[in-house]
């Protein structure tokens, strides 16, 4: 949420193996920062993507390349330490 209201770069969402309808349920319950949500309730874009536990954030460059994965919750320090710098450095 904290990325989300800085606005320094787009956050897209893919719903893994929910309904759209409990996804958008729980978005509107604890908040959405999400610019876009997609759904895979097969979870045919979460195998291609190598997903095996959620949460897990990547960082795509323009390119559409996969530049890093962070498994697990996004905290403050990945946040700052690790997801901040590599989106400056790709959009620098």
């Amino acid at each position: 949420m904290q990325l989300s209201r800085t606005g320094e770069v787009p956050i897209i969402g893919l719903n893994y193996k929910d309904t759209r309808k409990e996804a958008m349920n729980w978005l509107n319950d604890f908040g959405n920062p999400y610019n876009v949500v997609g759904f895979d309730s097969d979870g045919r874009v979460g195998t291609d993507y190598g997903v095996y536990g959620v949460p897990e954030t990547y960082i795509i460059d323009k390119q559409g390349v996969i530049r890093h994965k962070v498994t697990g919750p996004i905290t403050p320090d990945i946040l700052r330490n690790e997801v901040l710098p590599l989106v400056r450095k790709l959009n620098g």
